[in-house]
């Protein structure tokens, strides 16, 4: 029985998971050690538990969700083991399967229960915008933690890796043609035909113009933690003996915009479009 989660950690993807277990009336526990002042303010308006410590935390929880950035998921998994936590631990990051399969093992060779988890949509406040995917053997027991809402969460087989699966395809399109439309901006701009194009896109009442270039300035905000993404997708479309090429450039777009880090403003799109001259 689920008594305790743990939440690794309250960014604002995590806290918004955290809140989703507390409407079923879980207790979630966070760890403040390391942590920033901001995730100390997101988890304290949430009224989540602090444990202090990770090794507090694995001590007190029988479930553990780890929501960090992909280039993190293996490491914060290999400091949950080191801790000798025994529950169930769910790594609901973006990553590509065989990522998510080896952490599995990693949990297997300590007796550790693992699920593997993907998350589709912004944080989970309002119904029907953000599902959390779900695989491995106890995979509904994570599912029944969330019963209550916003957050939808669904077990889609028995196989590690099947969730990353969903997660990286999904992301592959919603956030690698975002990162195509900020290419393509760039390269209209450097050419001088951004005007020109535009005035295409609109043809026929279309406000697609206006939609790239919003999508442009609003990614901004996470390209930082997108570019990791995209090298896990890339990952992925290589274990399926699809071509990777497209999501490693996608990774580079995103790369040359992480300086827009948790911006608390979308930049202007000029902006936008010098930072992508900047390798």
């Amino acid at each position: 029985m689920i008594t305790a989660i743990g939440i690794l950690h309250p960014g604002n993807m995590g806290v918004s998971v955290a809140a989703a277990a507390q409407k079923d009336g879980h207790r979630v526990y966070w760890a403040s050690a390391g942590r920033s002042p901001e995730t100390q303010q997101r988890a304290e308006a949430q009224g989540l538990t602090d444990a202090e410590t990770l090794a507090a935390l694995c001590h007190t929880c029988s479930l553990i969700i780890s929501v960090c950035p992909p280039h993190a998921a293996e490491q914060v998994a290999q400091q949950v083991l080191a801790h000798d936590f025994q529950g169930i631990y769910v790594d609901a990051n973006a990553i590509a399967p065989q990522r998510a399969e080896r952490i599995g093992q990693a949990m297997a060779a300590q007796k550790v229960a693992f699920v593997d988890g993907g998350i589709i949509g912004g944080p989970a406040w309002q119904e029907n915008t953000t599902w959390l995917y779900l695989s491995g053997r106890e995979a509904q027991q994570v599912a029944d933690c969330f019963t209550a809402g916003p957050l939808h969460a669904e077990v889609i087989g028995a196989e590690i890796g099947r969730a990353s699966a969903l997660k990286m395809c999904y992301a592959a399109y919603t956030k690698g043609t975002t990162a195509l439309l900020c290419a393509i901006l760039g390269v209209a701009d450097q050419l001088a035909v951004r005007a020109d194009l535009e005035r295409q896109w609109s043809h026929n009442g279309s406000d697609f113009a206006d939609q790239a270039k919003q999508r442009a300035r609003r990614v901004t905000a996470k390209a930082w933690r997108f570019a990791g993404e995209m090298e896990e997708i890339a990952d992925t479309f290589a274990l399926a003996g699809l071509p990777a090429g497209f999501h490693e450039a996608a990774a580079d777009v995103y790369a040359r915009l992480a300086g827009f880090k948790d911006a608390s403003e979308p930049p202007p799109l000029e902006t936008v479009l010098a930072a992508l001259l900047t390798e």
